[in-house]
């Protein structure tokens, strides 16, 4: 791939973003950052840099929804916006999936026990949705698809850190650009998010996200252009390590279900420092670590009331 990295700013605890200029028979920008003026005037810097004006960009292919990545699509208003169908939702933000959105995550956090004043404060924050285009998708990407003005360059579908996320991956070069999926230095959380379908059914995202892991490691990416930090080369390596400090937290949270508790009580356990700046993050993993208790056969579950109960079996 000829591809030009320009790292932008953003104001979440992340830190910067990385989005790509890759030149082929399209000049196509992967990522677009979020939509902030900073962000706004380094991508711009960037894309001059690399011999271009913004009016150049022939098209915006997105990894995933979230504010960091898919910001300033609307800085492109003659280009075509590709990503995955269910991107389309956020962008366009309309009433009726924002209070599905809201019913999604109210339903579900009354399952976890987790207490009302926390949930309408949960409920609150949509600022992040301030930081995201809303230039509805001109195309849907599906696992498997070619990336229009780049022979060779395959979408692959990677769902756990987000229900959009896309990886592509250049068969030529057998380089990859990987989103969130995997990082160098940190973790890719598999948030709770409504799935695909707008059901009211929880996906089970870090099963998900292990699931995505795997598949990369089958691809056998030779470098990996990341969302944040550096580019990876020992791929699959660094994937089995993540994999391994997963089973380890899971472990952690196996210990503390000595006797039946809750999701919130398990959270307050696991991450006592963290929690109450951090909840939705932290629920989310704790879910995901007694998913996968579950799926081994560690734990049970039932549902008292409206709650869920997590035991050992």
């Amino acid at each position: 791939m000829n591809i030009h990295k320009i790292v932008l700013p953003t104001p979440f605890p992340v830190g910067d973003v990385n989005v790509f200029l890759v030149k082929g028979e399209a000049l196509t920008l992967f990522d677009a950052g979020p939509k902030t003026t900073e962000a706004y005037e380094t991508l711009k810097t960037g894309i001059r840099a690399a011999g271009y004006e913004m009016k150049d960009i022939d098209q915006v292919i997105l990894t995933h929804q979230h504010p960091d990545h898919a910001g300033w699509i609307d800085a492109f208003p003659k280009a075509n916006i590709l990503a995955h169908e269910y991107v389309d939702h956020w962008l366009r933000q309309k009433p009726e999936f924002l209070e599905y959105r809201d019913q999604f995550y109210q339903y579900h956090m009354i399952r976890q026990a987790v207490p009302e004043r926390y949930i309408e404060k949960m409920l609150q924050i949509r600022g992040e949705l301030e930081l995201l285009g809303t230039t509805p998708l001109t195309h849907f990407i599906q696992d498997g698809d070619e990336m229009p003005g780049h022979p060779g360059l395959k979408a692959h579908y990677t769902p756990g850190h987000a229900q959009s996320h896309l990886i592509f991956v250049d068969e030529k070069t057998n380089t990859a650009i990987g989103g969130d999926l995997l990082l160098e230095t940190i973790s890719s959380n598999p948030l709770i998010e409504p799935p695909i379908d707008l059901s009211m059914d929880r996906p089970k995202t870090l099963l998900q996200y292990h699931q995505s892991l795997t598949l990369l490691k089958d691809l056998n990416v030779s470098k990996l252009y990341t969302g944040h930090g550096n580019e990876i080369e020992n791929v699959n390596e660094l994937i089995d390590f993540r994999i391994k400090r997963d089973h380890k937290r899971a472990k952690q949270a196996y210990d503390i279900l000595s006797e039946p508790k809750t999701v919130y009580e398990v959270t307050q356990k696991l991450y006592a420092s963290l929690y109450k700046s951090e909840l939705g993050l932290t629920l989310s993993k704790t879910i995901g670590e007694l998913d996968y208790l579950e799926q081994e056969g560690l734990v049970k579950v039932e549902l008292v009331g409206d709650v869920l109960i997590y035991s050992r079996t």
